[in-house]
């Protein structure tokens, strides 16, 4: 039991927990109302299963290696929470990121045949390879580690979209208001998981500057200083701010006060929140609360998602 549990931790399985909700909410309240509006093609569920599973599979594989590659770090940083060479070998972690990774892939194929759907299937390697060279180098330079991971996030959501509607110019051209709608959607999430997730990954490269730090990492805090990286990402809490009213506002004459009131209450005024407490953060406990806060900010953006299922019932 107590090795199930690390092995838990090891793939965080909270964050897999808001990757499967992600996708799910997307699916049903997204996909099946604004664009399909129910009608679901043969073989849609089976494809929307594989997917998840192999978006789920990848991520935990990424955690693994990871969490095999920073263990010094993490001895500094947390050493409460370790687990590689505590709890599980870091042979089986090896393994375990080796066999998550391929299963992955297989269920990508599985879900997206080759022949149809073969840039996915690449994008989905290239994001296995992505996610082993962030944790064996990119993790540790400046800005490139923390976009990687944005767009990662960011993919939950964009594989699924191209599933469903492969990107073609002239295609799109001829799109009908549904099809603009479903695209608008995609793109409104998609920047959301980004621009929130560089906040996050910013804000924890704060929280971790004494062990990165230690172990010559060149991450924003260390080599911007504190004070610079906290205007960078208080520049994009503000861009965030600025676009969830501006679209708040867009949506009011259509009669949409709920999600308005909701967005309002629980996106922007944790994120203004946010922001407020930023400047006034100096120690890795401050840094690791206003973490936590932006992670709760994106379950409440993601649950968002349900006033789309309501709106176009």
């Amino acid at each position: 039991m107590k090795t199930i549990a690390a092995f838990l931790r090891l793939v965080r399985w909270p964050n897999l927990v808001f990757i499967a909700l992600t996708q799910l909410l997307f699916e049903c309240c997204i996909f099946r109302k604004a664009y399909s509006h129910g009608m679901i093609a043969a073989g849609e569920n089976r494809q929307f299963v594989f997917l998840c599973l192999a978006s789920l599979l990848i991520a935990a594989a990424g955690y693994i290696i990871n969490d095999y590659f920073d263990l010094n770090i993490d001895q500094v940083n947390k050493p409460d929470k370790v687990v590689v060479n505590v709890l599980i070998n870091r042979r089986w972690v090896i393994f375990w990121h080796m066999f998550l990774s391929l299963m992955g892939l297989f269920f990508t194929v599985l879900a997206l045949p080759i022949a149809q759907y073969w840039h996915l299937v690449l994008a989905n390697i290239a994001s296995i390879v992505l996610l082993w060279f962030y944790s064996t180098n990119f993790k540790k330079q400046l800005l490139i580690g923390n976009i990687i991971i944005s767009l990662m996030t960011a993919w939950v959501i964009g594989i699924l979209f191209l599933a469903k509607y492969p990107f073609d110019v002239r295609e799109f051209l001829r799109a009908d208001q549904d099809e603009i709608r479903f695209f608008r959607l995609t793109v409104v999430y998609t920047c959301f998981a980004f621009v929130i997730s560089l906040i996050r990954e910013v804000i924890k490269d704060m929280e971790d500057m004494e062990g990165d730090r230690k172990y010559n990492c060149r991450t924003m805090p260390i080599v911007w200083g504190l004070n610079a990286s906290k205007v960078f990402v208080a520049v994009w809490i503000i861009v965030l701010v600025a676009a969830l009213t501006i679209l708040q506002l867009y949506v009011l004459p259509f009669g949409w006060w709920h999600s308005a009131l909701y967005c309002m209450l629980f996106i922007v005024a944790p994120l203004v929140w946010i922001l407020a407490r930023l400047f006034k953060a100096q120690t890795p406990e401050a840094f690791h609360r206003l973490s936590s806060a932006v992670k709760m900010v994106m379950l409440t953006g993601i649950l968002s998602m349900v006033f789309f299922g309501m709106y176009y019932s």
